[in-house]
Parts: structure tokens; sequence; C-alpha cells
């Protein structure tokens, strides 16, 4: 019985973990579609793009100048 319960025990505590880090969020574009991720879009400053992944789990990047808002689910 001890052999199942420590893995079990880590295992619910890594997924705990897991859930904890993701921000599922909405981005508003300026013509109104909406596009939703899986993570919060991270901005990269080179580029001028949002970066984050799709719902299918597709990497996608968005210009700032069409974003409208981002908001957390």
């Amino acid at each position: 019985m001890t052999q199942r319960t420590l893995p079990a025990l880590l295992l619910a505590l890594g997924l705990a973990t897991l859930a904890g880090c993701a921000s599922p969020s909405v981005i508003t574009l300026n013509d109104g579609r909406e596009i939703q991720t899986i993570n919060t879009p991270k901005f990269d400053d080179n580029s001028g793009f949002y970066e984050f992944e799709q719902l299918d789990g597709n990497r996608a990047k968005v210009n700032k100048d069409q974003v409208r808002t981002i908001r957390e689910l």
C-alpha cells in the first residue's frame, strides 16, 4: 500500500504545480476578433510581437499594434 501512496502523492503534487503555472487568456484584437490562449502571452521587445500557444497547441504571434486587450480567464 505505501509503495503506491508515495508515487501517487508525488504525481498529484506535480500536476497541481503545472496547473498553477497555466494562465489561459483571451487576446482581443482591434477588429473585434478574440484569440484564446493556453498561457499568458509574452511580449518580445525585439520583434514587437506577442507570442503565445493556441488551444490546439500551435505557437503563434500577433503584432502589438493589432492587440486591443489581453485578459486572463
